[in-house]
C-alpha cells in the first residue's frame, strides 16, 4: 500500500514554500521509462525526502483529509517524487475522485507517468483536470508530447537535452517553454503557476538534471529515433 508525506512547508528552491508531497516509489508505474533508470528523484536531497515518505507518510485516506485542510485557494504540488495511485499501469480511479474531491477549493497540480495509450487513463485525466485538479502528462520526447497534446486531454510536460533552448517547437509545432525555475533562481512553482494552468497549450520542457542526467539523454536520444 502506498504512502503519502505531504510537507506543509517546503524548502524546496525550486518549488518555492508551498505544500508539497511524496508518494512511496511503489506509485511509480513500470511504464515509466525513467523508473530505477535515471529519475532524478533517485539520488541526491530529493532522494531522501522521497524516501522519508515511506517512514513518515500517512495512507491515502488520511493524506486526502490532510489536502481538505489545507487554506482556500492554497497552490500545492503533488508528488515532488512518485506517482498517482494505480495498479498494473492503470490509475486507480476512485483513488483520484477522493483527491479530486480533497483538492476543491485549492489548486494541486502533479505530473503522471502513466501510459495515455489506455482509455481509462485518459479517462482519468481528463476528469482530474475538468474538475481542478491539474495533471500533467509527462512525455520523454517531442513526438511523445505531440501525441499527449493531440488529445486535447490535459497539459504535457517533457524533458529535455542538457542545452535545449529557452523556447523551441515540436515537430508539430507546438511551442515548448523550458521551465523557468530550472534557469531563474527569482523563479518558484509559487510564482511562476505555469505548470498548475490547465488550459495552457504551451508544453513545459524540463532539462535532465541529476547525477543520472546522462542516463536521461540517452533515454531521450534512442525514444527521439
Amino acid at each position: 500500500m502506498i504512502k503519502v508525506n505531504l510537507v506543509r512547508v517546503s524548502a524546496n528552491k525550486k518549488t518555492g514554500p508551498i505544500p508539497v508531497s511524496y508518494t512511496t516509489p511503489e506509485s511509480c508505474p513500470d511504464a515509466c521509462p525513467l523508473k530505477k533508470n535515471g529519475c532524478y528523484a533517485d539520488n541526491g536531497p530529493v532522494h531522501y525526502a522521497w524516501r522519508r515518505a515511506e517512514s513518515h507518510g500517512v495512507e491515502w485516506q488520511e493524506f486526502c483529509d490532510k489536502v481538505a485542510a489545507l487554506p482556500k485557494n492554497q497552490l500545492w504540488r503533488h508528488n515532488v517524487a512518485g506517482d498517482l495511485p494505480g495498479e498494473s499501469n492503470a490509475i486507480d480511479v476512485q483513488a483520484l475522485r477522493e483527491l479530486i474531491e480533497a483538492n476543491k477549493g485549492k489548486r494541486g497540480f502533479t505530473y503522471t507517468h502513466y501510459p495515455i495509450n489506455s482509455a481509462g487513463n485518459r479517462k482519468a485525466m481528463a476528469l482530474a483536470n475538468a474538475r481542478g485538479f491539474t495533471i500533467n502528462i509527462s512525455s520523454e520526447t517531442y513526438h511523445e508530447a505531440d501525441e499527449a497534446i493531440s488529445y486535447g486531454i490535459a497539459p504535457v510536460a517533457v524533458l529535455q537535452e542538457i542545452d535545449a533552448p529557452k523556447v523551441s517547437f515540436t515537430p508539430a509545432g507546438n511551442r515548448v517553454v523550458t521551465c523557468p525555475a530550472t534557469y531563474r533562481e527569482d523563479v518558484t512553482c509559487q510564482s511562476c503557476e505555469l505548470c498548475y494552468n490547465i488550459s495552457r497549450r504551451v508544453i513545459v520542457g524540463f532539462p535532465a538534471h541529476g547525477t543520472s542526467k546522462r542516463k536521461v539523454i540517452n533515454i531521450i536520444k534512442a525514444k527521439s529515433q
